[in-house]
């Protein structure tokens, strides 16, 4: 069974929030260190990935209706 790219979607941006969550916590018990940086990526990453998947599926969705 295929996912939907909304539900991947919100997936990702979820994962990118969570990210973001543990670098705060992280930074504020630790300072910055490299496992910061690397959840600070992660999320940038997360949250670019669910972006770009958004705005395909509501560009496909558009197409699919004309």
């Amino acid at each position: 069974m295929r996912r939907s790219p909304l539900f991947s979607a919100f997936i990702y941006i979820l994962l990118g929030f969570l990210f973001t969550y543990f670098a705060v916590e992280d930074v504020s018990q630790n300072g910055w260190g490299f496992f910061s940086y690397l959840l600070v990526l992660l999320a940038t990453f997360d949250f670019g990935s669910g972006v770009k998947i958004l705005f395909f599926y509501f560009k496909y969705k558009d197409k699919l209706k004309k």
